[in-house]
């Protein structure tokens, strides 16, 4: 399809904590959502996805998760799935906004005075939550700046000072002068509600939010019953997502008014539903923001001036959050104003300024590439690649499997997968990596494309398997391949400084068991990766240092896994790829998502009817063998195949035969494991980034066997 979309994770942070029902906020995460034409990328929208901590229903550990799937599947079949995204309205208003905007083709989405800069939107001045003195200044300052609507959060102090806080706006305003509007946010009990209605009541208030807990629905029937306030629902919204559910709440209940916030209340198609149902039994309704940011603000803001609804509306403009998305809405008096021909409105993508997670950068052409040393032609080359116009560069497999074959991978997704990584380490702008890998391979472009995101300070030496032969200073990141990290063990010098790295990733094969032995009592952050090109570098982690090291992987929180028929490894990383992948890997999977690789599928032995697995097989001999060794087959016509085990070095074969013969009859290893050749070669075939090359092994050791 056309569309392409991109995450971007940002954290906004409260100039002051936001007393709520469920706590104080001090700050909050959001995604942005950036959705383009393939061929036209000046064809954009830009949406806003942020669940409220302990209130929004979509707020769920697997939310990345669930939003880049949300996205992909939008970018494989051109259409919203609404239905399937019910249950994450934080998500489905993010996509509402970003496609209502792409097709609008700027900031006003719709053709309404709001949206040409003609009229205002009527908004209630709100007052949070705090001590006594800390409101009373709100109200002042609401009344000062003309607002006719205000609105109190109470529940948070004793109600006797909050009717006193009432009282003394009412002394001065009558209710023809100051609408007054309260949310108790289910602060009351089914029991001492009434009365303390009757006590509001007296002081000519508008309505109550949400006088008592969501979920009780026979309580608050009959509260809507007897109350001489209006009663006005919220919360108990939210999670009442299909048609049926809300017609059913809506007869059962109600209730005087219902407030609609689509990020909690099923995005704006759903929220369409209620209005839609609450005018069908003659229910009145407005709408109100929570927590957005100018992004979700202004689409709520321009959705509801279609409705032209006169009551006044729950909108402002962001200026709670320290950082902000600048976009022209501007309260005058009591109303919220859009301004279309302001120069504060971005034309591109790259005219926003995202508040990003960690100061984290996703705008490639702001990016600069923070050198300590001097950087070769090749580096440059990447980086007028990575900067350039093209939305995808080519990247190249190991060819650990077959032969190595080239794949066009998306710049966005690779930003992805860097800031994945830089998250979970908690690298920081500044922090000093080494670059050691070539950058023929993916593994070396994300080590750039993480300082490029980070911020990261780069120092550059040329790939070697001696990457810390020289001292050079302050190092808290590098990613080594196994054999870097064999090597540098061998050197004390290198080893000490290898200890003092805070951080360290090995990828590109399987590490050693007498490696992990050695690097089990370092003190710093030593991870085993996993992963693959097509997964653009690893997907989980796992510690192979101090006390939390472990056997099993880790996935990330964005990364879903199965086991296939065959009991290999599926991969479900939407973030940075572009399908689920079946891998070749043999896996065990715990409750708790970790996992364990036995093998590859294609590294299995199949002699006389019994499954041999070649990884199995070399890591049992490995505690025995000090030499470098690797286990293959060649054909036999009665076995099918049989066990070769090729050596590479001076030892004598009769001595390895002498071995296995002794490690069969200690039964360290199946009698039907055993290798029924011995061959030493001259160095065992390996791919070219250092990864064993287990097809041109079966083929040494068929030649072999012919020539014998």
């Amino acid at each position: 399809m056309m569309y392409q979309l991109s995450i971007i994770h940002s954290q906004l942070n409260f100039r002051l904590p936001a007393g709520t029902s469920r706590g104080v906020y001090t700050s909050r995460q959001v995604w942005y959502v950036l959705l383009q034409n393939r061929e036209d990328p000046r064809r954009w929208g830009i949406g806003e996805c942020a669940p409220l901590p302990s209130l929004s229903i979509d707020d769920v550990p697997e939310y990345e998760y669930i939003l880049a799937k949300a996205c992909w599947q939008l970018e494989q079949e051109g259409v919203l799935p609404i239905d399937s995204l019910r249950d994450y309205p934080s998500i489905l208003m993010g996509l509402e906004t970003a496609l209502m905007q792409y097709h609008a083709g700027g900031f006003g989405f719709f053709p309404t005075p709001f949206a040409q800069g003609e009229e205002g939107i009527r908004i209630n001045g709100l007052i949070w939550m705090g001590d006594y003195d800390y409101m009373l200044s709100q109200i002042r300052r609401k009344i000062e700046a003309g607002y006719q609507c205000i609105k109190l959060k109470i529940g948070a102090i004793r109600f006797e000072e909050e009717l006193e806080l009432l009282r003394l706006i009412r002394q001065q305003f009558s209710a023809r002068e100051i609408e007054l509007r309260v949310d108790a946010n289910g602060a009351f009990s089914p029991t001492d509600a009434l009365e303390k209605l009757n006590r509001l009541a007296e002081l000519d208030i508008h309505s109550i939010e949400q006088p008592i807990r969501a979920g009780q629905w026979e309580e608050m029937a009959r509260l809507v019953e007897a109350t001489p306030l209006p009663i006005a629902l919220d919360e108990e919204l939210i999670g009442n997502y299909t048609y049926e559910k809300k017609a059913e709440l809506l007869s059962t209940i109600r209730p005087h008014y219902i407030i609609l916030k689509p990020s909690l209340h099923g995005g704006f198609a759903g929220c369409e539903e209620w209005i839609a149902l609450a005018e069908k039994q003659k229910i009145g309704w407005w709408v109100t923001s929570a927590l957005e940011s100018n992004i979700g603000l202004n689409a709520i803001a321009q959705w509801t001036a279609r409705w032209a609804n006169p009551m006044p509306q729950g909108l402002g403009t962001g200026l709670l959050f320290e950082e902000n998305i600048d976009l022209p809405l501007t309260i005058q008096g009591d109303c919220l104003w859009f301004d279309p021909e302001s120069k504060n409105l971005p034309e591109t993508p790259e005219d926003m300024a995202f508040p990003a997670e960690g100061n984290y950068c996703f705008q490639r052409k702001k990016q600069r590439l923070h050198a300590l040393t001097s950087i070769d032609e090749e580096v440059k080359l990447f980086l007028e690649e990575w900067q350039n116009e093209q939305p995808c560069l080519p990247v190249r497999t190991s060819g650990s499997t077959g032969t190595p074959k080239e794949l066009w991978v998306r710049k966005d997704r690779m930003m992805q997968s860097a800031r994945i990584t830089c998250a979970f380490l908690g690298l920081k702008k500044g922090d000093v990596a080494l670059h050691c890998l070539p950058l023929s391979y993916i593994a070396g472009k994300m080590m750039l494309v993480r300082s490029l995101v980070a911020g990261l300070s780069s120092k550059f030496i040329s790939p070697s398997s001696h990457p810390l032969q020289e001292d050079m200073g302050r190092i808290d990141f590098v990613a080594l391949t196994p054999t870097q990290v064999y090597e540098t063990l061998q050197v004390p010098e290198e080893k000490e400084r290898l200890k003092r790295i805070n951080h360290v990733l090995i990828g590109g094969g399987s590490l050693p068991p007498e490696v992990e032995r050695k690097l089990a009592g370092f003190p710093n952050h030593i991870y085993a990766t996993y992963g693959m090109t097509e997964t653009l570098s690893h997907i989980a982690l796992r510690r192979v240092s101090g006390e939390e090291a472990t056997e099993w992987y880790t996935p990330f929180p964005s990364i879903r896994l199965s086991l296939s028929e065959e009991g290999t490894l599926v991969v479900d990383a939407p973030l940075v790829a572009a399908e689920v992948l079946v891998t070749n890997d043999i896996a065990v999977i715990r409750e708790d998502g970790s996992f364990r690789i036995l093998g590859r599928k294609d590294n299995v032995i199949n002699s006389g009817s019994i499954k041999i697995q070649i990884e199995e097989l070399e890591t049992v001999l490995r505690a025995f063998i000090s030499f470098t060794f690797v286990i293959t087959s060649v054909s036999d016509p009665k076995w099918g195949e049989i066990v070769v085990l090729l050596i590479e070095g001076a030892c004598r074969t009769e001595e390895v035969y002498a071995l296995l013969k002794e490690m069969c009859a200690q039964e360290k290893i199946p009698k039907y494991h055993c290798p029924q050749y011995v061959f030493r070669v001259e160095q065992i075939p390996l791919t070219e980034n250092g990864k064993i090359d287990r097809a041109n092994c079966r083929r040494l050791a068929e030649e072999i066997i012919t020539r014998s």
